[in-house]
């Protein structure tokens, strides 16, 4: 077990979301929101670099009915490491409302990316920000990429917005869809022409595979609450690629330096896209085209 001084211990979410005036459509997905352990049953990684209070699945589970959801992508962080238990248990609770976002060791053999797909995981995840440990082996993400190219999967990419330039050239080169967290974590203050978000918005409009989810407003932000300097670039990544963006609350919303509302974050999501076509392609259509796939064939 790590010391304490090396372990960063975070607050848990508001106890008390709001009740939305927004109101989600039918099939509507939170699309990035976690699951942690109850740690006795699920302990987190030794090398851990934070430590969150528990928020096990039946506590998202009756947030999502209070917001008016009913379904998820519960995407793996890094407090877990790469013991997915907790993930695979929440979704196998859920009854095909539920997908999953994996972190897996580079030497997993391809029977157990099969067994993952079977417990509803459907794209694997990389940190590439420094608080979380820094760069992955880009060779490695290469490799599993082309591993997970038959399983029908995306990759899923959290960067520091600077390394949305540093990577330009690896993003384009990558031939199967890929998710880039939280806006891109792009700084507000810096504005809408900094490089990082132009940069994006280029990606975006130049590859079929390119999708961001416009979660996170608390951590671009400049701000603080209610976070509405983060909505002019919801809205120009909306423009950008409507049929390629998601939305989540990130509950419980892990090393942040405002803790959100949840309700009052869904009442953030209807100001940033204020037509109801495109709230639902946003809320139900492009999560079911990446997570519930099979669905569409049927």
């Amino acid at each position: 077990m790590p010391s304490k001084t090396t372990v960063k211990l975070i607050p848990p979410p508001d106890p008390n979301p709001v009740k939305p005036k927004y109101a989600p459509p039918p099939d509507a997905c939170d699309g990035h929101c976690h699951v942690f352990g109850p740690a006795k049953r699920f302990p987190y990684a030794k090398n851990r670099t934070y430590e969150p209070p528990d928020s096990p699945k039946e506590k998202l589970a009756a947030l999502h009915k209070h917001l008016g959801f009913s379904r998820a992508v519960l995407v793996q962080a890094s407090c877990h490491g790469t013991d997915n238990s907790a993930m695979l248990d929440a979704i196998k609770s859920s009854k095909d409302a539920w997908r999953g976002v994996a972190m897996v060791a580079k030497s997993t053999p391809q029977h157990e990316l099969q067994n993952l797909n079977a417990g509803g995981v459907r794209g694997l995840r990389y940190n590439f920000v420094r608080h979380l440990g820094g760069m992955p082996e880009l060779d490695v993400v290469e490799g599993m990429a082309a591993r997970i190219a038959p399983l029908g999967w995306h990759l899923q990419l959290h960067l520091d917005a600077d390394g949305i330039v540093e990577q330009r050239a690896f993003l384009r080169k990558l031939k199967i869809p890929f998710i880039i967290d939280h806006m891109g974590r792009v700084p507000a203050q810096r504005g809408l022409g900094q490089p990082a978000f132009r940069q994006l918005l280029e990606l975006l409009k130049d590859s079929q595979f390119a999708w961001v989810k416009i979660s996170g407003p608390e951590r671009i932000s400049a701000t603080g609450k209610p976070f509405h300097d983060a909505i002019p670039f919801a809205q120009a990544l909306i423009k950008a690629a409507p049929d390629r963006v998601m939305w989540g609350t990130d509950f419980p919303h892990p090393n942040v330096k405002w803790m959100p509302n949840d309700g009052e974050l869904v009442n953030l999501f209807a100001m940033m896209c204020e037509d109801d076509a495109t709230r639902k392609q946003i809320l139900v259509d492009n999560p079911t085209r990446l997570y519930w796939a099979e669905t569409l064939k049927k």
